[in-house]
């Protein structure tokens, strides 16, 4: 089980890799963008333009640092101790499937196996903390039981 977590884990930070990389780039055109529309415009229009070139570069910024944040806590991970109690790094088997407790990275396939990613601030990832294996609980109307927690 510990190597099927070592897979779920590099996944999600590839996932996460690629993410922070695709946000990288977009600043990076939304910069050079900027700078070459201030090289050629004046006036309100202008000012305009650099006001929303801002506003998305800092939404981007804070993106980034948002996804850099869950890979810092991915690699901070330890999948070798084990507990019955829910936390940061849980594979949990439910009858709604398994969920692995990491980052808000959504469902992911590894080993034919569907697994969905959630962090342990999530809605979901504290009702799940509150419980151990062998509990039923009900979130959002869906009932739960915890089948087996790694």
């Amino acid at each position: 089980m510990e190597h099927f977590k070592d897979q779920i884990l590099t996944q999600c930070k590839l996932i996460i890799d690629k993410k922070i990389n695709s946000l990288n780039n977009a600043l990076k055109e939304i910069t050079e963008s900027a700078n070459n529309e201030s090289k050629s415009s004046a006036g309100d229009k202008h000012e305009t333009g650099r006001a929303m070139m801002q506003i998305e570069q800092e939404k981007l910024g804070k993106q980034i640092l948002e996804w850099e944040t869950q890979k810092n806590i991915l690699d901070k991970m330890d999948l070798t101790k084990n507990s019955n109690s829910i936390s940061l790094g849980s594979l949990i088997e439910t009858n709604k499937g398994l969920f692995f407790i990491a980052a808000n990275v959504g469902k992911i396939k590894v080993n034919e196996k569907e697994i969905i990613v959630i962090s342990m601030q999530s809605p979901l990832g504290i009702c799940f903390a509150k419980h151990n294996e062998g509990d039923e609980f009900e979130f959002n109307g869906i009932n739960y039981k915890i089948t087996s927690v790694s």
